[in-house]
């Protein structure tokens, strides 16, 4: 029996790094409680605090089985060339998925104008980092700047992110505001299409899951995240059922293990759907692993190795092994790399 099994590296969609500190603190009832908290401690950072703190917690990640990360980045120019550094200090692959933001949060959140975001983007690319547009939210960017964003994303292939249908506060706004739902919306000013991943889609209805069947988009899941701020459960038989692709994400790394993501995903399909193995392991570690390259643009990124000789895999036949990981083990179940 080998002592070693090589799988393809995980990747990470969807990750704020320098949310990790917050983990274990009681940060309010709900979701916008735990915002104001965030946000105060987005004001601190730095680009030195950004350097360190996110290379520990992408090492944290490459430990995992993540050798790849979406870092999802609304905090500041210089502070993505940090991030950019952090992640290559940790052996990472990163696509540094820079965030416009219009409107809402805070000062250093924003930009001027889409002009000066997509200068931005250039600027980092210009350095060498891999980069993707990610307009935050509809409720950080107007309608004419998602439009800007969605062509340039068009014309420069490039890959683009963004929250939407988290919260039912958010999507409350962007009806009254703007009279259709956050995917209708991103469908209207021309960000859908086969480069787009909708992170979360939580509460996606079943007209707008149907808007991103047609445009080929994705959806990041981020079950540990989800959980945790209680935003509810990814539809998962209504995605599925329409063939969108998911990936996961580890989001505010309350938690960093992407088995435990993959579990959660098919604990909660296994729950709405009341039966088991609604999604087969071989999927779950796709999804966990290519699916989310596919989301960056990547089409290379490191392996990771399993330790077969581990206490949770003893005993565990070697066709089973795959199965054993999702629904049995941890992340140090991995070799260190």
């Amino acid at each position: 029996m080998p002592d070693r099994l090589s799988l393809p590296g995980f990747v990470n969609a969807h990750s704020h790094a320098f949310q990790r500190v917050m983990r274990g603190r009681a940060e309010g009832d709900d979701f916008w409680a735990w915002r104001d908290v965030m946000l105060g401690q987005a004001e601190a950072l730095s680009p030195e605090r950004v350097r360190e703190d996110y290379e520990r917690t992408y090492r944290e990640m490459r430990a995992a089985g993540y050798t790849a990360v979406g870092e999802f980045h609304y905090v500041g120019f210089e502070e993505a060339k940090a991030a950019a550094a952090a992640a290559l200090g940790a052996a990472v692959e990163l696509v540094l998925l820079y965030s416009a933001y219009a409107r809402g949060g805070i000062d250093r959140f924003r930009q001027h104008s889409v002009s000066t975001y997509l200068e931005q983007v250039e600027a980092l690319a210009a350095t060498g980092i891999r980069v993707g547009l990610a307009p935050h939210s509809v409720r950080a960017c107007p309608p004419d700047w998602l439009e800007e964003i969605g062509r340039f994303a068009e014309r420069e292939s490039l890959v683009l992110h963004v929250h939407a249908d988290e919260q039912p506060r958010e999507i409350e706004e962007c009806l009254a505001e703007h009279g259709v739902r956050p995917v209708e919306l991103l469908s209207r000013a021309g960000c859908l299409g086969p480069r787009t991943t909708i992170v979360h889609a939580t509460h996606a209805n079943d007209h707008e899951l149907d808007l991103l069947a047609d445009a080929g988009a994705r959806v990041c899941v981020c079950p540990t995240t989800e959980a945790n701020l209680g935003d509810g459960f990814i539809p998962v038989e209504r995605l599925r059922s329409r063939g969108i692709p998911l990936c996961i994400g580890s989001d505010s790394n309350v938690r960093i293990d992407p088995l435990e993501e993959l579990r959660e995903l098919e604990g909660t399909a296994r729950r709405q759907a009341l039966r088991r193995n609604v999604i087969p392991a071989e999927e779950l570690l796709r999804i966990g692993s290519a699916d989310g390259a596919a989301a960056l643009g990547l089409e290379e990124w490191p392996s990771i190795e399993v330790d077969r000789a581990h206490a949770s895999l003893a005993g565990v036949n070697d066709g089973e092994v795959r199965a054993a990981l999702v629904f049995g083990c941890g992340a140090e179940v991995f070799a260190s790399p």
